[in-house]
This record gives C-alpha cells, sequence and structure tokens, in this order.
C-alpha cells in the first residue's frame, strides 16, 4: 500500500495567502512522504530478519506521521467548494443547538478551546453512541484523539498553518480566516456519515 498526496480544490482563501497554503500544503505532503518510507522501511527490516525493536520504533513513529497526514486532509477538505453558512435545519444543526445552546455558542466555545496555551488541534467529535458533539484540544495528533469517534472538524493550531500570514500574536486572526473560509456543508456530510455508522 502507498498513499498519495491528495489534491484539494481550494479557491482563494480570505485572510489566508496562497503562500502561507502551499508551505502548509508542503508540509503535508510530508507527511505522506514519511508515511510510505516508515511502512517501506519496516517491510525491508522483515524480510531480513531485522532486530525487533527497530521495527517497534518505526511503527511507534508510523502513528505520528500516519495522523499528521489524515488530520491535514479533514483540514483542507474544509475549505473546498469555499465558505459554506450550516444548513440551520440540518441534523448537526440541531445536534449543535442541542449541546451548545445556539451555532454562535457552538462557534464561540471552538474559538475559546483554540485560544488553549500550546500548538496542536482543535477536533470536533461526533460520539453517535452516546449521540452527542465533543469539543477537545489535541496537543499531539499521534496521541490524545478520542477513540473510534468521526472527526467533524479540524482547525489546524500548529504554528506552521499561520505563521506565513501572522505572527503567534495574532493567532486570534487566523482562527477568524479559519471560519470565514469554512465549507460547513462538509462538516454537515461528515456528520451524517457518522450518524449512518451508528444505525
Amino acid at each position: 500500500m502507498t498513499y498519495s498526496p491528495r489534491t484539494f480544490n481550494l479557491p482563494a482563501l480570505e485572510g489566508l495567502s496562497e503562500k502561507q497554503i502551499k508551505v502548509h500544503l508542503g508540509l503535508y505532503e510530508g507527511y505522506v512522504k514519511h508515511v510510505n518510507l516508515i511502512i517501506e522501511q519496516i517491510q525491508k527490516l522483515k524480510e531480513g530478519g531485522s532486530d525487533q525493536y527497530v521495527i517497534a520504533e518505526l511503527r511507534r513513529r508510523l502513528s505520528f506521521e500516519f495522523n499528521g497526514m489524515r488530520m491535514h486532509e479533514y483540514y483542507f477538505e474544509q475549505f473546498e467548494g469555499g465558505p459554506m453558512a450550516p444548513e440551520p435545519s440540518s441534523a448537526l444543526a440541531l445536534s449543535v443547538i442541542e449541546k451548545y445552546g445556539s451555532g454562535e455558542n457552538f462557534r464561540e466555545h471552538v474559538i475559546e478551546v483554540a485560544g488553549s496555551r500550546g500548538v496542536g488541534w482543535v477536533v470536533v467529535y461526533a460520539d453517535p453512541r452516546a449521540k452527542t458533539l465533543h469539543t477537545v484540544f489535541v496537543a499531539d495528533h499521534e496521541l490524545g484523539q478520542l477513540a473510534g469517534l468521526p472527526i467533524l472538524l479540524a482547525l489546524d493550531l500548529w504554528e506552521h498553518a499561520y505563521m506565513v500570514d501572522y505572527v503567534p500574536a495574532d493567532k486570534k486572526n487566523y482562527i477568524e480566516a479559519f471560519f470565514a473560509n469554512l465549507n460547513r456543508g462538509i462538516v454537515e456530510k461528515r456528520f451524517e456519515s457518522a450518524s449512518r455508522q451508528s444505525e
């Protein structure tokens, strides 16, 4: 199995320069490259009868590279098709209202979580079994994910996501740009898919 970098159909983004996106996509492509390198190296070591400790360490590293690859795919696909407002009567909108009171309260909650000190991700998950949503801060994408829960929204808060356009003190402006460009229709489709999994 070899992974290939995905191509994202991104429009011009408000508040995020073409250069910023190019740099960020380059980082994503690096994750894809290293996923493939690790898989290939493990196979070679197994065929050569190598020490299991070397293979074990590569397997531990694979989760870092793989989750970095996949989280960036969630991130970039949220901008495809351009910004889209939420559908007020969608199943996701009703779940948001049930948990957070309103769409605006939900947005403010995500911004509050994004204000956590440090670098990482804000991830909004669906929990189909409990029929609820969870918004969490994930510092290291290979650790701290909520097991088995489908990802609805992924907000990259590592400096590489915004440092071409914003200094760290202006991270809030990057977060506003993220929401200005977010295609909420994609988030709603993810929620619908997660809901079908629970049936």
